[in-house]
């Protein structure tokens, strides 16, 4: 059996972006419509740039699919750059350089911890890749393995909680909705959303960006993905890998999270009682559905928080790594607020480490394989918080 994994490639203005994704079994049935649904979701918000004008990202699949199905070897996706052609001279991947340097960092972005580490000399030879562009890619390898989670009977939604300060009232969002009804900010909570536009809208007038916080929530998960025998084998520890691998993601909670430290343990664990038909089940899930490293079959809810776009319209002092001197941050085309954008790459993210547990405990090779070793797994341990 192999590992699922994915490796994403390509530059924010090179010609095109792509994504192999190995791992998944045949047989799997792919929607490519669905993938640029995800994309076009990762596109719109409201703050965005004119980044977003331009592009209209659209997924080709170039190998592991034959016929509308898996075939069990590595998927290969990629989306072009429409923006390409206004920099085929600065973004050559052959002859002599053009165009000016990029010399002014930004503070809190890569440019000159990476300019250093790699010898360059041109800070657009790291802001290329590590711009949030890449995200693109792990949207489309994310949508992928949201439809292998579908054949489980697993979904990845997400909600932004908080933008700028401005927090939804828990007790106004219906759960229930969250992934199913169309919203801006994807903020299910009108009167929250309305107060981060006008928050946003601020930001913007005044060259300034702002951050927030969503919340990624996975149903459907059966209890017993991951591990607690290894530190590297926990689920929770995967998934907050993941979600902090974002850019520009500076912290991630499960569950209660940092309410942690304020509430006793009779406050905090969620207590387990027996049904009628002695099914285990809780009232509470502040655990987020993970205990010692393993889903207990709760769904699992992830929050994480975006810090503020490093790249303003009203820069910040930096310095300037060609003539060593104090200089005003260069200004590249960015965006106001993207926490949206980033709640759409967290449940991606999500998805591809919850189908990554689902393989490796059920296997990889064939989805009727696969299927089968779910259903007969699901069988043996129900009673014991499966319903």
């Amino acid at each position: 059996m192999s590992e699922l994994r994915f490796m994403t490639a390509g530059e924010s203005h090179g010609p095109a972006l792509t994504a192999i994704l190995e791992g998944l079994p045949a047989g799997l049935s792919i929607d490519i419509e669905a993938i640029n649904c995800d994309l076009a979701r990762r596109q719109q918000g409201y703050g965005r740039g004119g980044r977003m004008k331009i592009e209209r990202d659209k997924v080709e699949i170039l190998s592991g699919v034959r016929f509308g199905q898996t075939l069990g070897g590595p998927i290969t996706l990629r989306v072009v750059n429409r923006d390409w052609e206004n920099w085929t001279d600065r973004m050559a991947v052959m002859g002599e350089p053009m165009g000016e340097k990029v010399t002014a960092a930004r503070p809190g972005h890569a440019d000159l911890t990476g300019i250093k580490k790699y010898a360059r000399e041109d800070i657009r030879d790291i802001l290329e890749r590590s711009s949030a562009r890449e995200t693109t890619m792990r949207v489309a390898v994310g949508a992928v393995c949201k439809q292998f989670l579908h054949a489980f009977g697993m979904e990845v939604v997400s909600h932004v909680t908080n933008i700028g300060g401005a927090s939804i009232d828990a007790a106004k969002v219906d759960r229930r909705m969250i992934g199913h009804t169309d919203s801006e900010l994807n903020c299910y909570d009108k009167e929250a959303e309305e107060e981060m536009k006008s928050r946003i809208r601020a930001a913007k007038e005044a060259g300034d960006t702002l951050g927030g916080i969503f919340e990624v929530i996975v149903r459907g998960t059966p209890l017993g993905l991951g591990s607690h025998i290894q530190w590297d084998r926990r689920l929770d520890a995967k998934l907050a890998a993941a979600l902090m691998s974002i850019q520009a993601i500076k912290g991630v909670e499960i569950g209660a999270g940092f309410a942690c430290a304020d509430l006793p343990g009779s406050r905090i664990h969620d207590e387990m009682f027996l049904d009628e038909t002695g099914l285990v089940y809780r009232k509470t899930n502040r655990a987020g559905g993970l205990e010692g490293g393993m889903s207990n079959g709760e769904d699992i809810v992830l929050r994480a928080v975006m810090k503020p776009i490093p790249t303003l319209m009203t820069p910040l002092h930096s310095v300037d790594v060609g003539s060593g001197k104090e200089v005003l941050a260069c200004k590249e085309r960015s965006d106001t607020c993207a926490v949206s954008a980033a709640s759409v790459v967290g449940e991606a993210m999500t998805a591809f480490v919850m189908a990554q547990a689902l393989c490796e405990k059920f296997g990889n090779d064939a989805m009727v394989d696969v299927l089968s070793a779910f259903g007969n797994y699901r069988e043996r341990v129900r009673g014991m918080g499966e319903t």
